[in-house]
């Protein structure tokens, strides 16, 4: 079985990207499972502190691990968003395979040196963990919103440099990069802006040349978060510009939360949860299978 970071090597090699889902239930990580046996490809699943907290983190590593091991399936569980370093070693203990310590909101100097000390302590356990930092604010939470999340770095004076990567990058150690290059968290919900605007429901177009020259300037995978919302379009020119995995979670969500509602409307009567969630379960795998094909360019 290879391990995550030979999976990496061979997504920057080919110039794919693996997708990275986040799960909060055992339905939720069966139907992700499901679509990347399917299609043959390797999956990564988040779980965020709070994602956490309601499965718990050593449920979550064991339910992954039954997976690999049971079906000989690349799939890689992440400790997504985590903001301390006690946190991370929940995780680490617990089995993961990557981390992301989230400093994107403190000062740079406070987000090197917390980051620093995460990757010193993940060494310490395995050279296999991958260690992921993030520089920049891109709002938090899987939500669909009205309006840009106070604080996100979406002007261009607030994304993230080439300069700021390769410092960050140099000083902390760290084996991938989430930068701000125009990506939120959640999704933007807006009416068309006419020709040449947005269509309702999609983000801001993604800055795929500041993402190329931090990649360039930071030499190490790039990670988009905040992927829910994005053109198919930009997710490719990411793709082509250095991202090696790419987040979906406020889709994934939504995706469960229409199966939900059409059965339970279907359904008024019925009280097993287990009969209840087919249309859910189906309304998440069209959304990993139309990501995972795109970002494996399938």
């Amino acid at each position: 079985m290879r391990s995550l970071r030979d999976i990496l090597k061979e997504a920057d090699k080919k110039g794919v990207a693996i997708g990275h889902f986040n799960i909060s239930d055992l339905g939720m990580l069966n139907a992700i499972a499901e679509v990347a046996r399917e299609l043959n490809v390797p999956v990564i699943i988040g779980t965020s502190e709070g994602e956490r907290e309601f499965i718990e983190t050593k449920e979550a590593a064991a339910l992954v691990k039954t997976l690999r091991d049971e079906h000989d399936q690349e799939i890689f569980l992440n400790a997504d968003h985590t903001h301390s370093l006690e946190k991370i070693k929940e995780a680490v203990k617990a089995g993961y395979d990557a981390v992301l310590f989230d400093g994107g909101k403190l000062p740079m100097e406070e987000n090197i040196r917390q980051t620093k000390e995460v990757v010193e302590y993940a060494r310490s356990k395995s050279e296999e963990i991958i260690v992921e930092g993030e520089l920049g604010y891109i709002g938090s939470g899987s939500t669909i919103r009205k309006e840009i999340p106070k604080g996100a770095a979406i002007k261009p004076e607030d994304l993230t440099t080439p300069e700021e990567a390769s410092d960050f990058v140099q000083a902390t150690g760290v084996d991938l990069l989430a930068p701000a290059v125009g990506n939120i968290h959640g999704m933007l919900v807006r009416r068309s802006l006419g020709e040449g605007g947005f269509a309702e429901g999609y983000d801001y177009p993604l800055d795929t040349d500041r993402i190329r020259a931090v990649r360039m300037a930071a030499k190490v995978p790039l990670v988009l978060h905040g992927g829910s919302g994005n053109t198919d379009a930009d997710f490719l020119l990411a793709i082509d510009a250095g991202v090696r995995i790419i987040h979906i979670s406020t889709e994934l969500r939504a995706a469960w939360r229409e199966g939900m509602e059409k059965s339970l409307k279907e359904k008024p009567e019925e009280i097993a949860p287990y009969k209840l969630m087919g249309p859910a379960l189906d309304e998440m795998k069209k959304v990993v299978y139309n990501r995972l094909k795109l970002f494996n360019r399938l």
